[in-house]
């Protein structure tokens, strides 16, 4: 395992020039494969040779650090740090996405829109603007040939998009923002009347109306900049335009959804916390707690 991850660092050291891991998607061999939807996405290939199944890895290898997922593909299982099921089980009994135009904002490499294509939405778009998120997609769609809409832009972008939208998700992207109630009027901009926003966010506890602002660093994360209380997320949002907003669900982040794997590179969870007091981040702040809210426009 040692000498595999001081390969993936070489690889990734160059990754920012993207062309070579293009050719390598370019060069996946062409085959017929159905997508089966559970907690790990499943793409069923028929008659893969030994020589195709070296290709695959390797794109796949070349690929990392693969954050959200898992995957399988065929006997190829793509352990990703994020075991994101977790998270879509939770909100997936709160939406209806048959027959709607759907957005994830910060999607990573898409595995929420690959579990949204058994709700029959009519369209699935994507963003984010990290090219090796969209290139992890890329991998993943020559298998599922969907028609799902990957654009590399950011939430700034999204209320000059020309489309609007009657579901947006945006996970795990608003303590990434320095002016958060900016984005989310970015947000609300960009849904149709009636529309719906499902997002989750770190968050501390407490009545009063305040957020902290990590002087440097959360969970060795530099650009964390506001992790708020309920109330006051729930009073970013009115100021955006949100015409109410209703508590999902409050989940502390444990090791059983995000930890380190094979496929990841560098720290992950257990490197975040104080090591003798897992209540703690290795700054002292409290550590990564989730609240999860839909927002009507």
């Amino acid at each position: 395992m040692k000498q595999r991850s001081q390969e993936q660092k070489e690889i990734v050291k160059k990754w920012k020039n993207i062309a070579p891991l293009i050719k390598l998607i370019e060069n996946l061999p062409d085959v017929k494969s159905k997508i089966s939807f559970s907690d790990i996405i499943e793409f069923k290939i028929e008659k893969l040779t030994d020589e195709e199944k070296a290709q695959i890895k390797e794109c796949a290898v070349a690929l990392s650090s693969w954050r959200k997922g898992p995957f399988l593909i065929d006997t190829l299982f793509i352990d990703s740090e994020w075991r994101s099921f977790i998270k879509y089980n939770l909100l997936k009994p709160h939406f209806d996405l048959k027959g709607k135009s759907v957005a994830d904002i910060g999607c990573n490499n898409g595995y929420y829109l690959f579990r949204m294509l058994e709700e029959r939405p009519k369209k699935l778009v994507g963003f984010d603007p990290t090219a090796l998120f969209w290139l992890q997609f890329l991998f993943l769609n020559h298998f599922a040939k969907s028609e799902i809409v990957y654009e590399l832009l950011g939430v700034e972008h999204l209320s000059l998009y020309g489309e609007k939208f009657d579901v947006l998700f945006c996970l795990g992207v608003l303590y990434h923002r320095s002016d958060p109630i900016s984005t989310l009027k970015s947000l609300h901009q960009g849904l149709n009347e009636n529309g719906e926003l499902f997002l989750d966010t770190f968050m501390i506890d407490g009545s009063d109306e305040i957020a902290l602002c990590p002087e440097n660093r959360y969970s060795k994360i530099s650009n964390v900049y506001f992790i708020p209380t309920y109330k006051t997320l729930e009073n970013w949002c009115k100021r955006a335009g949100f015409s109410s907003v209703e508590l999902l669900h409050i989940k502390k982040t444990e090791l059983e959804e995000q930890r380190k794997t094979e496929w990841v590179l560098g720290e992950s969870l257990e490197d975040f916390l104080d090591k003798n007091d897992s209540t703690k981040t290795i700054e002292g702040y409290p550590a990564p707690k989730r609240v999860y809210i839909k927002a009507k426009y």
